[in-house]
């Protein structure tokens, strides 16, 4: 085997490139420059790395409501489970970006409905932490949609739950059931905050452990860690959706997800169906169930002559912007 030859003078020049390739590389991504002093070799990495990343704590507000109630922010156990949730949900930059892109779509139909049924409006904040908005979310426990039903308490509230047709992936029902949920519970607590621990807990859990722990206060209630960190949820998303480019989330109109265009179309009997249905009517399967994620078969048996209102895509409805010719 040959001995290889060194050339110390080449080597310097490589080294030096190099040096000059990743200042000039960095220079133009984060336009910045860097000291005089710069070391070289591996040392301009970090060195570039510590003068131009940071991560910084979170400002807490002098004062937090949930649904018209104050939060106890004076109190250490308070004041840090929020600033976690705080924490969590800001340096979690993509699941983030998500839920404020997907709440343009979703909060303009939950807010008019909550409004009707007389829920204060921070409550679509706890649709959001229950599914992220999405409308086929499935839990462990078998809870399903964008409010997160079991099966026996959507059926309590009205949602049609069977094989074919379950209403709780229906944007618009099931939001009405929630509220109606909600607004039992708060009848039961006096209070919109135990109300929001109820919705994970359950009313007859929290009630149990209001019992056993002589206290009528979510914040002077000592639970498992879910429900512990629920309410504390849904106010650190209130606060970064409320005020995203504070939290240095910067989206422009054209990021945001919007309501898809469509019209409604009814039906009283069977559709045997549902692929030819959608080519009848001018749009794909994956469209027409897309809009109508209840619709659980490929087919809609109907026996009892019910009427049902599916949403079909108006033209163009899922076209974003101008196609180029």
């Amino acid at each position: 085997m040959s001995k290889r030859i060194e050339f110390p003078v080449l080597k310097v020049l490589s080294v030096s490139t190099s040096v000059i390739a990743i200042v000039l590389v960095f220079n133009l991504f984060v336009q910045s420059s860097p000291p005089v002093n710069m070391p070289i070799g591996d040392d301009v990495e970090l060195s570039l790395f510590k003068q131009n990343y940071s991560i910084h704590a979170l400002p807490i507000p002098d004062s937090l409501y949930l649904a018209g109630e104050r939060v106890p922010l004076e109190r250490s156990y308070v004041r840090e489970s929020y600033d976690r949730e705080l924490l969590v949900n800001t340096y979690w930059q993509s699941q983030t970006l998500l839920l404020i892109k997907r709440a343009n779509r979703y909060f303009p139909v939950i807010e008019p409905i909550l409004e009707a049924e007389g829920v204060p409006d921070d409550f679509k904040y706890l649709a959001l932490i229950e599914s992220g908005f999405l409308e086929r979310a499935v839990s462990p426990a078998g809870a399903v949609g964008i409010w997160q039903f079991l099966a026996g308490t959507a059926r309590d509230y009205g949602l049609e739950v069977n094989r074919e047709v379950d209403e709780r992936y229906h944007l618009e029902k099931s939001t009405v059931a929630a509220a109606r949920y909600l607004k039992d519970s708060y009848k039961r607590f006096d209070s919109w905050t135990l109300a929001a621990a109820a919705y994970n807990a359950g009313n007859r859990g929290i009630t149990r452990q209001m019992t056993r722990q002589k206290a009528d206060c979510y914040y002077d209630l000592l639970l498992v860690e879910e429900t512990a960190r629920y309410v504390f949820r849904i106010l650190a998303i209130k606060e970064i959706l409320s005020k995203p480019h504070e939290f240095g989330f910067h989206l422009g109109e054209d990021d945001l997800y919007y309501p898809i265009e469509t019209y409604d179309f009814e039906v009283n009997g069977a559709i045997a169906d549902f692929a030819d249905f959608a080519k009848e009517h001018n749009t794909t399967y994956k469209e027409l169930k897309d809009l109508n994620p209840w619709l659980r078969e490929t087919f809609l048996t109907n026996s009892s002559g019910k009427k049902y209102t599916l949403k079909l895509p108006k033209p163009g409805a899922f076209i974003f912007g101008v196609l180029e010719e």
